[in-house]
C-alpha cells in the first residue's frame, strides 16, 4: 500500500481535529468560570516564577479573508486609542491583584495588527505593561508584524521598548493567491521590512506561511519558499489553512472551488517542508522549522519544547497572562478567556472587574492528559516513565488509550518499553493520535482538517 493510501486509511484527509495549542481546547471553556476565578488565581501567583504576557490588539486596516482571528477593521486611530486606554485600565486592575515582585519573562503582542499602533502608542502601551510587571534581565519581547503596516519609526519604537523578536505575516507571495485571500503584500515590501528590522538590531525573525490557500500549487509555493529562504528567517511556521466559514464569516468571500483538495494540501506541505530541511532548517513539531542554533531547536533537543496559543515555543514560563479582548490566560488553576467581543471586554473593565468571561478549571486528570497531548505534539512520543515522575500512579489511567493507539496505528507508531513513538511516516497523523487522549473533543467535530 502506498504511503498516501495508508494515511488516507487512517483518516488523515477526512478527520477534523483540534490543533492542540491548549488542552482542553477553547470550545470546552464554560461561562461559569470567569473573573472571580481569574482574580483568585492571579493573586495567588508565586512572585518567584516569571510569567509570560500576551496582549491582543484586535484592529486591522484591512480584514484578510483567510483569517479566523478575533479582529475588527478600522480606518482611523480613534478606536485604537480608546482600546489602549482600556488596556491601561486592565493593567491598573492587575496591579492591585498581582503579588509584589512578580516579573515578566516573555511578552508577545498579537492581533489583529499590533503594528497599527503609531510610535507614541507603542511606547505608552509597553511602558504601561512594564510598570505593572517589570521584565526580567533576559526577557523576550516578540511582536507580530504586518510588513505593509510598519515603518522605521514604528520599528525604532518597538526596538527601544525591548523588542528582540519579530514575527512576519507572509502567508504567500503569489499575487493570484494574495488577491484570492484579500491580502496584497509585494515581496519588496516584506524584504524592506526585514532590512529595517535587522538595521534596528532585531536579528531574531520568524516568518508565517500558510499552505492550502486558494490557487496554491507547487509552482507558486516553490516561488514563495525561495523568496522566504532569501530572507533567511530564524524560524518558519508553516500552517495549514483552516477553512472554517461557520466561525469566520469573512472566509465566505473565498471561492471554495479554488482551494486545493486534501491530497494536494498534503503534497504542498510536504514539498515546502522538504525545501526548508534541504536548506538546513530543523523540523520542529508538525509545522515549525528553525535554524539549528535557534532556541526552538535547542528546546527540542533538550526536551523543553512546549506548545501554546503561539504554536511551538521555548517559553519556560508556566503562567501566561492574557490582556485585551479574547485573550486567554493559562493559570496554575486552569484557562480563563477574556470577553471576546471588544465592547463586552471594555464594559467589564470599565465596571472595575477583570474581563474573564469563560474558562476551565483543570483537574489532575486534565493536567495529565494535557501533558500527554503536549508530549505527543512536541516530541512525537508518549513516555510513561516521564508521566509517572510528574503524576505518579495517575499516569496509568492512560494505558487504555495507549493500547488503542498502538493497535489502531500499527505501522505508524513504534512500541517502546514504556509507551510509543510516532514514526516519521506517521507524523502527519500526530493531531489524530493526540485526539485519542482528548476526553472532551470527539473526532470530526467543527475543527480544521487534520491534513
Amino acid at each position: 500500500m502506498k504511503q498516501i493510501d495508508r494515511l488516507r486509511a487512517h483518516g488523515l484527509f477526512e478527520a477534523r481535529v483540534p490543533r492542540y495549542t491548549s488542552y482542553p481546547t477553547a470550545p470546552v471553556f464554560a461561562p461559569e468560570i470567569g473573573s472571580v476565578e481569574q482574580t483568585e488565581a492571579l493573586s495567588a501567583l508565586d512572585p518567584g516564577d516569571p510569567v509570560s504576557v500576551y496582549l491582543h490588539i484586535p484592529f486591522c486596516e484591512r480584514l484578510c479573508w483567510f483569517c479566523a482571528c478575533r479582529t475588527q477593521g478600522t480606518k482611523t486611530l480613534s478606536p485604537v486609542e480608546s482600546y489602549i486606554a482600556t488596556l491601561e485600565q486592565e493593567l491598573a486592575l492587575l496591579k492591585r491583584i498581582l503579588p509584589a515582585g512578580l516579573r515578566m519573562g516573555r511578552m508577545h503582542w498579537g492581533g489583529g495588527t499590533p503594528t497599527i499602533l503609531p510610535p507614541e502608542l507603542i511606547h505608552r502601551l509597553a511602558q504601561a505593561v512594564k510598570a505593572v510587571i517589570p521584565p526580567t534581565g533576559d526577557w523576550e519581547f516578540s511582536v507580530e508584524i504586518d510588513p505593509t503596516m510598519v515603518d522605521r519609526h514604528k520599528i525604532a519604537a518597538l526596538a527601544a521598548e525591548g523588542m528582540n523578536r519579530a514575527s512576519l505575516g507572509i502567508q504567500d507571495f503569489d499575487s493570484k493567491v494574495q488577491n484570492a485571500i484579500g491580502r496584497l503584500q509585494p515581496f519588496d515590501v516584506t524584504r524592506h521590512c526585514v532590512e529595517d528590522l535587522r538595521a534596528a538590531g532585531i536579528q531574531s525573525l520568524n516568518a508565517d506561511l500558510v499552505y492550502g490557500l486558494p490557487h496554491q500549487d507547487i509552482t507558486r509555493l516553490d516561488d514563495t519558499v525561495s523568496k522566504v529562504l532569501d530572507l533567511a528567517p530564524d524560524r518558519i511556521a508553516l500552517f495549514g489553512y483552516a477553512h472554517v466559514p461557520w466561525m469566520s464569516k469573512r472566509q465566505r468571500l473565498i471561492d471554495e472551488k479554488s482551494l486545493p483538495k486534501e491530497v494536494e494540501r498534503f503534497h504542498l506541505a510536504e514539498y515546502a517542508a522538504t525545501r526548508f530541511r534541504d536548506a538546513g532548517y530543523r523540523s520542529i513539531g508538525i509545522d515549525h522549522f528553525s535554524k539549528p542554533d535557534d532556541g526552538l531547536a535547542r528546546a527540542m533537543e533538550t526536551g523543553r519544547l512546549r506548545r501554546n496559543f503561539q504554536g511551538y515555543v521555548d517559553d519556560s514560563c508556566s503562567t501566561l497572562i492574557g490582556l485585551g479582548a479574547s485573550s486567554v490566560s493559562r493559570l496554575p488553576t486552569g484557562y480563563i478567556q477574556n470577553a471576546s467581543a471588544t465592547p463586552a471586554y471594555v464594559q467589564r473593565i470599565e465596571a472595575g472587574e477583570l474581563a474573564g468571561a469563560r474558562g476551565h478549571m483543570m483537574s489532575h486528570t486534565d493536567l495529565l492528559r494535557a501533558r500527554a497531548i503536549e508530549m505527543i505534539m512536541c516530541d512525537f512520543q508518549l513516555d510513561f516513565a516521564e508521566l509517572s515522575r510528574e503524576f505518579g500512579a495517575l499516569a496509568e489511567a492512560l494505558r487504555p488509550e495507549t493500547a488503542l493507539v498502538i493497535d489502531r496505528f500499527d505501522g505508524m507508531v513504534q512500541v517502546r518499553p514504556d509507551g510509543f513513538e510516532i514514526l516519521p511516516e506517521g507524523r502527519a497523523l500526530t493531531r489524530i493520535i493526540a485526539n485519542c487522549f482528548d476526553a472532551y473533543a470527539p473526532m470530526n467535530g467543527r475543527y480544521s482538517q487534520a491534513s
